[in-house]
Parts: structure tokens; sequence; C-alpha cells
């Protein structure tokens, strides 16, 4: 577990981009684990890879790696399979798995015609009857959209895992504190949305209620160049509805600075503004982003490497001399 400058502990990783292939996964894994790194994340977006076959295959290649999902939409997969899905995972590897659910992209439910009518409804009861069956109860459920009769895990897992909402909206943060034990925060998070985030979810304060983190990573001995690199990055967040991103302190002025000159106004940007928006910049920047979003309530951040084999691997070493700067 790493430390950093205020004295607060956090737990660093590395995302599994949904484009790098599966086969990778094996050497991200074990490279992760022989530098020191605590954790991995395995993306689930449809229509790639899933992320407990990535999961069970990185437990597999790993001695104390803990692996989180981010995420399994709650739509996909009837909950007692997802029940059984991470009760196998947690039994593989105890202790070292980290579950997250969420919405799912609605245009992809859509498509293989799972969208519900109330997303809302349907990530309450499939997030509160997967903690029951991972909890060990047996029991009936009559929901809107989920019924079961007389279920339970065979057997439950000995402890069950943390199961996180992956979600953004004011009305999704309110319901995953009441029924998760915590969430996963996309890319575009700063401390500001993050402080936000769990006031909405009235857990402000909480050590019991996690909060994961993901976060862009872009670390180059001279910040300009970093900036200049990850222009196209948050130009295509501007492009998409991001509650992290307007909520960012100099949201308005970043839209200004696109809509007058592109990627050129976004690159040139105060150094500040984009520490608020991820791990970008020199290595002071990059670490002074890890100060500000576990000062803010964050437990685990998992960095987001780039999407091709060539530039996961640059990143994977990153991720490992962050870890032995915030460990040694």
């Amino acid at each position: 577990m790493a430390t950093t400058s205020s004295g607060q502990s956090v737990k660093l990783g590395m995302c599994f981009d949904r484009n790098l292939p599966p086969l990778f996964v094996t050497e991200v894994a074990e490279r992760l684990e022989s530098g020191g790194v605590d954790q991995l994340w395995v993306i689930e977006d449809c229509f790639y890879t899933t992320a407990p076959s990535l999961a069970a295959t990185a437990f597999a290649r790993t001695e104390r790696l803990q692996v989180g999902i981010g995420i399994l939409p709650a739509v996909a997969r009837n909950p007692a399979i997802t029940a059984m899905e991470l009760a196998t995972l947690e039994r593989l590897a105890p202790g070292r798995l980290i579950a997250g659910i969420g919405h799912g992209v609605q245009s992809w439910m859509e498509q293989m015609g799972a969208r519900p009518e109330s997303p809302l409804t349907v990530l309450d009861e499939v997030i509160t009857v997967v903690r029951r069956l991972l909890a060990g109860e047996r029991f009936d459920f009559d929901g809107s959209e989920v019924t079961f009769r007389d279920v339970a895990l065979d057997p439950p897992p000995d402890s069950p895992p943390p199961v996180l909402a992956g979600v953004r909206g004011p009305k999704s943060l309110a319901l995953a504190g009441s029924v998760a034990d915590g969430v996963v925060l996309a890319e575009g998070a700063g401390p500001t949305y993050i402080r936000a985030a769990l006031e909405q979810a009235g857990r402000t304060g909480d050590d019991n209620f996690r909060v994961s983190l993901f976060t862009a990573l872009c670390l180059v001995p001279d910040r300009q160049v970093a900036h200049r690199i990850m222009s196209p990055f948050l130009s295509g967040l501007l492009a998409e509805p991001n509650a992290g991103l307007e909520a960012h302190p100099h949201f308005d002025e970043i839209r200004e600075r696109h809509d007058a000159r592109g990627e050129d106004g976004l690159a040139d940007m105060p150094s500040d503004w984009w520490i608020e928006l991820g791990a970008i910049g020199n290595k002071d920047d990059v670490l002074e982003h890890v100060d500000r979003v576990v000062a803010a309530g964050v437990r685990d951040v998992a960095f987001f490497p780039g999407p091709t084999e060539a530039l996961a691997r640059e990143d994977l070493e990153t991720v490992t001399e962050i870890t032995a700067t915030l460990t040694g």
C-alpha cells in the first residue's frame, strides 16, 4: 500500500483497457505483482472481453494482486449468475476481489435487447440480491425486475467481496450510498467531483464506503508535452455528457477554450486544471493528482493506460515507478 505526501494510505493499480488482447493480461498481472503494485482493474465493455474471465486468469498467475471488476452491467446477466461468478472468483483468490456493478451504457443494453425501463430500479435490485447471496443468505425476492424463489449460493464465499456501484449521476450515487459497499468513479473525476459524489451518496467521511477511481495517466518530463498528448482525450470527454468533468471548477472556461480553439485551446490550459482531470504532466503533477484525490476520499487509484500493447507496457512501467515512489 502506498502513502501520499500527507500521510494517507492508498492502493495503486492499473486498468486493463478493453482494446488489449486477452492473453496480455497475464503479462500485465505478473508485472504489476512483481513491481509491488496493489491492484489490476479489468474492464468489461460491450462487446469486448468479459471481466470475470480476465480476473480468473490474473488470479491464476499471481499470489497477492487484488483484481477489481470494472464493471459488470446489471442487466447483462441474471443476478444469480453474477453472484455465482463473483463467489467463484472470491473462492479462487480469497480477499483479492473487488466487484463492480453498474447500469451499463444504455445504447449497448438496447443493442442486445436488455435496456430496462428503469435502470435505477434494476441496479438497486441487482446489487441488493447479489450482496445478499454473497453474504450466504437463502431467500425469496419479488422485485420489479428480479424474482427469486428459494435461492442461495452453495457454498457462498467465506468472506463476501465488496460490491461497488459504477455510477455517475446524483440519483445513482444516492442509491449506491444505500445499497453498495462503495463506488467506482470513471476518468475525468477530480477532487471536486469526488467530494460531491460522496455527499450525494450520503457517505462523506465514512471509511466503510470505498471509493475506487479510474484516472487518466500521462507522465512526461515536460508537462506541456503531456498536455498536448492528452488534449484529444479531453476533447473526447467534452463530446459526451460527463458528470465528473462537468464538476471541474473551470469547466465553463474549458468548454469556451475548446469551442474557440479546439485541442490547441486545451493544450495550453494551466497545469492545475490538468491535475484536477487526471495524472497528467510531469512526475510532480502525477503525484499531486494522487494526493488530491486521496484527500478527497479515494481509497483505490487505478491508472488508465494507452489502448495498445506498446503504450500499455510503457504505462505499466510508469505505474510501477509511481508505486515505488509512494512506497519507498
